[in-house]
Order: C-alpha cells, then structure tokens, then sequence
C-alpha cells in the first residue's frame, strides 16, 4: 500500500518483530505494493529485513480469522519451498511460525531482504520475459506440493457479497467511493449476472473433468517479479494453493507460442476452458473485493482511488463481449 496505515503503531511492530529475534533498530515505511503494508527493519548490525503486515479483511475472505488461516497455510507453503531458487520464502520464528496475529486486523510476516530490480505491473511483458516466467511456472507445477498446501477450489469467497450487490440488497456504510461503487454495479449488473453465469457452468463442466491439480501461485504479474543480475524471483506468496496450472497461466501467456513453450516445459498443454475461467475468476473477485471495500467504512487515499481504478478495469473487462477475452489459441 502507498499510504502509511494510521491504525499501526511501529513499536508494537517492533516489538512484535522479536519473536523472529529481529532486534530492529529503525523501522522504515516501504510505499509498495497493493494490499499489504510493507516496512523494512534495520539491526544494530546493517543487517536488514522486509516485513509484511496483511490487513486481514481486505484479503478476500468472510472473516478475519478465516483471512488469517489461509494466509498462515499459504505462508507455510511457501516456506516449504525454500529450496527452489526462484522462492522468496518467508521467515519462521524459533517455534517455527512464518505468521503472527498484530491483534485482530493485521497479521505480521517476515522475510529476507532481497535486492534487485522490480517488475513493473504496468509495463507488458516481452516475448523473453514470458519465456523466463512460463519456465519458472512449469518448474513450480512440476514440484510435489508440501502437505500443508491448501487445496483451491473456484469458488469467490466474496460470492454472497457480488450477488447481494447485484440484487440490490447490499448494504452500504457509506464513503467518498460509496455511491460511485454502488451506481456502476447497479448500471452493469445484467452484464455482470451474464458473466458470472458463464463463470458457473465454466466451473461446473471443469470440475468433472478429473485433471489433476498442482502447485500454484496464484498472481505471476510482474509486480510479484524481483530480477537479480540473471536470475528472476518470485515474491508474495500469499495465495499459494493446489489448483489447475491455468490460474497461473492466464496472466502470463499471450500467445499461441507461449502456450506451447509450456506444454513442453511442464508436459501437459493448457487447456483453454481452464484458461477462460481464471481469467473471469480474477475480474470477478477483485469486483467483490472492491465492492466489500467500497461498502464499509473508508476514506479517501491513494489506495481507495486505485481500488477505485481496479473496479472500474474489473467491470470494464467482464463487460467487453466474451469473445474479446478469449484465451491465444
């Protein structure tokens, strides 16, 4: 997140950093990122840490606990994976925690600093720099999951959320992005039920089919990219999980080549349903995250006017006719 959150007091950070024995000196805000709250932690020694502070209701789930035990599974996951090169993996305590409660809204994660060069969220990708992901990606799919690996299914946990709003039953608390969150729901919602009927039967039809899940990470965008002289790392481990290898897939392959390049990597060919129901699955889910956001309480930051600028894209593409979102073939 770019705005520093108010509702966080850096020595209770500091002392909560402790219980991974890092003895933080300086604590220093890190405007990066959507989502999270990022600071690096500074030791007597130089030595430094990058420390990760999730704010449990934004994370796309009923509740804050149910937040807080996925984040923890997925944490887990990926500390499990620490042998893979590409992993940035996090940090566990002396009693082998990578997550701890801040009190009921955050919960707190660490992990070595790694310098690097950024990815750019915004700026697309060239044919090499795909070519790099799709390989790390089959690498990843081809790793036998750790047992503590959650099991994904397609469900949107903010399901109840996007139909109520979609109804006209959701209530609203009222913000300065309220009544424009509520209008272009409202203004959409025939194209939107459309969509998400697809999303359904997409669903329905791959869930018999029997193909085998494997690992994934869930969000391969370039902002989850770190280059290091030649070698590419992948960060933000929080939404880990067995599932089919098109939830990674979708946002990374362009072209009929790209597809290729991974069925030959990971030995089996994308399958383009697969490849349609992520794709949908995203946009619909950031339409319900930002729709719960937009209900509650909120202010007016840098971040609210970029979940505002997610929901308005999120809308627009699931409103384009389908056909414009098909997979390369």
């Amino acid at each position: 997140m770019k705005s520093r959150p108010e509702d966080i007091n850096e020595s209770h950070l500091t002392r909560a950093l402790e219980a991974w024995n890092v003895h933080a000196t300086e604590l220093t805000y890190a405007p990066v990122g959507f989502g999270d709250h990022h600071w690096t932690a500074t030791g007597a020694n130089g030595q430094r840490w990058f420390v990760t502070v999730a704010d449990l209701p934004l994370k796309g789930h009923p509740d804050p606990q149910a937040a807080l035990r996925s984040l923890r599974a997925a944490m887990d996951t990926a500390a499990a994976l620490h042998h893979l090169d590409f992993v940035v993996a996090p940090l566990k305590t002396p009693k082998g925690e990578t997550v701890r409660p801040l009190d009921a809204r955050f919960a707190l994660s660490v992990f070595p600093y790694m310098r690097g060069t950024p990815g750019d969220y915004d700026r697309p990708q060239t044919p090499a720099e795909r070519a790099a992901v799709i390989d790390l990606l089959a690498e990843l799919h081809r790793e036998p999951p750790p047992a503590m690996a959650p099991v994904l299914d397609t469900e949107l946990a903010l399901r109840g959320v996007l139909d109520k709003a979609l109804a006209g039953t959701l209530p609203w608390a009222g913000g300065p992005f309220a009544a424009h969150a509520r209008t272009l729901i409202t203004d959409h919602a025939p194209a939107l039920r459309r969509r998400l009927a697809e999303f359904d039967q997409l669903s329905a039809t791959l869930a018999q089919s029997g193909v085998p899940p494997v690992l994934t990470h869930g969000e391969p965008h370039p902002g989850n990219l770190l280059r290091q002289d030649d070698r590419l790392l992948l960060i933000d481990w929080d939404t880990t999980g067995l599932a089919l290898p098109e939830r990674d897939l979708w946002s990374v392959a362009e072209t009929p080549e790209d597809l290729a390049r991974y069925a030959r990597a990971a030995g089996r060919a994308p399958d383009p349903a697969a490849l349609a129901l992520y794709r949908t699955r995203w946009d619909l889910d950031e339409v319900a995250i930002y729709t719960d956001w937009f209900r509650s309480p909120h202010t007016r930051s840098s971040d609210t006017k970029e979940a505002w600028d997610g929901l308005l894209e999120s809308v627009a593409n699931l409103v384009t006719s389908p056909q414009n979102h098909a997979p390369p073939t």
